[in-house]
């Protein structure tokens, strides 16, 4: 994991060449990225958030899939800044899905999630990002993020 701040600063930057932006964007800030091995990321997670209104009122939750969208998209900035992906619209890289999904513990407001990914690279233009969510250093989330890499010059 990267100490200087140099990488951290390509990386904000690919982030901000990226497609989300506000309210879909998930990621607060980025810690530290070291490119083709990992990156560590924050969200946090407030009342405000518009998903709180219906998800439940009574009792607000973090969605799942919405951890999960959080950690697809610090992933996708490891995978640009790793030269693995690119940030110009060009599919370089295809979700194929999740594996091994694991919800340990419930994200409420005024949580903050820290948001890991490890890209772990595989045969056959597959590869993984192995992926976990954390609160207070309690696990929150686990998963592994499938993907497919484009064969050269596509």
């Amino acid at each position: 994991m990267s100490g200087a701040g140099t990488d951290l600063v390509d990386v904000e930057a690919v982030v901000a060449r990226m497609p989300h932006r506000y309210p879909t964007v998930l990621v607060d800030r980025l810690l530290e990225c070291l490119p083709g091995e990992s990156i560590r990321a924050l969200k946090n997670v407030t009342i405000d958030e518009p998903y709180f209104q219906g998800h439940f009122p009574a009792y607000p939750v973090m969605p799942g899939v919405l951890i999960l969208e959080a950690l697809t998209q610090i992933s996708g900035a490891l995978a640009v800044a790793s030269g693995i992906a690119t940030a110009d619209g060009a599919p370089a890289l295809a979700f194929d899905g999740v594996d091994a999904c694991r919800f340990k513990r419930q994200v409420i407001p005024g949580d903050t999630l820290t948001l890991e990914s490890r890209w772990q690279p595989g045969e056959g233009g597959k590869g993984r990002f192995a992926v976990r969510a954390l609160v207070d250093g309690q696990l929150a989330t686990e998963a592994a993020l499938l993907v497919t890499l484009a064969p050269t010059g596509a």
